[in-house]
């Protein structure tokens, strides 16, 4: 996607300027958690020092949580292009999309801060051993021996108004597209228009529901639990990209 979207120029708009950031946000994501991971199934050692463990978690929370800002900021790019087609390029600046591109990595950056400063001032006991692939915040605060409340009160309050909030802009965006396109007379318009945002909701849906359920649910260790966190981690990022390019005919066309 990366090299497509740069070599083509009729690629070179706001929205795949977007794509192709989300793009490199997929591969810095999956390079957080799957090196380790495969490491630990080729030498079966399974083990990860304290601060390997923190670093992993700072920087989930820093590509994920930008993943969703970015998710939000795409859903307002089609928002634009559909209401509001006659004005896009006034809009949708270049000054404009730098601004929310950035933006979406600062807020990250500055909740995972938060987050992991709350996180290095617990007491890990020794010889604890946890039933994950992979450090996430949720799966560390059984192997405390410290008090967790202010970490998890911290952990759930930015959960909500990271994901919820972008959740929220997503939807009010898709709610404003959804009045336009049933206004559109012509089927063949609507079809247009609708297919436009198919392949964005479908990485939506993967996304937050998959994020939703790893971080909302209770941590048991059950094979469940695992599979929706192998889903969050691994396999989101690595079927985006083929999202985006199987089910958009610019990008097939390009290729």
């Amino acid at each position: 996607m990366l090299l497509v979207i740069r070599t083509d120029s009729h690629l070179h708009t706001p929205m795949y300027s977007f794509l192709s950031h989300l793009s490199f946000l997929d591969l810095c994501y999956s390079s957080v958690t799957v090196p380790k991971l495969l490491e630990n199934l080729l030498s079966q050692k399974e083990t990860i020092s304290v601060g390997g463990c923190l670093a992993q978690v700072f920087l989930l929370f820093v590509t994920v949580g930008t993943e969703g800002c970015l998710l939000s900021v795409i859903a307002y790019d089609h928002y634009v292009t559909i209401c509001h087609s006659v004005h896009y390029g006034q809009i949708m600046t270049n000054r404009l999309c730098n601004s929310l591109v950035c933006g979406s990595w600062g807020l990250s950056f500055l909740d995972s801060y938060i987050n992991i400063l709350q996180a290095m001032s617990l007491d890990f006991c020794e010889d604890q051993s946890t039933p994950h692939y992979n450090c996430e915040l949720p799966s560390l605060f059984p192997l405390s021996c410290s008090d967790i409340s202010t970490s998890f009160t911290v952990l759930l309050c930015s959960s909500l108004v990271h994901g919820f909030g972008t959740c929220l802009l997503i939807i009010f965006s898709y709610a404003l597209i959804a009045s336009t396109i049933l206004s559109i007379s012509s089927s063949s318009g609507r079809g247009k228009a609708f297919s436009t945002c198919s392949s964005h909701l479908t990485a939506i849906l993967l996304f937050y529901c998959s994020g939703f359920l790893r971080y909302l649910m209770p941590t048991s260790g059950l094979p469940l639990e695992l599979i929706v966190s192998i889903q969050y981690s691994v396999v989101t990022p690595l079927v985006n990209p083929l999202i985006y390019s199987l089910r958009n005919n610019k990008v097939k066309a390009a290729v």
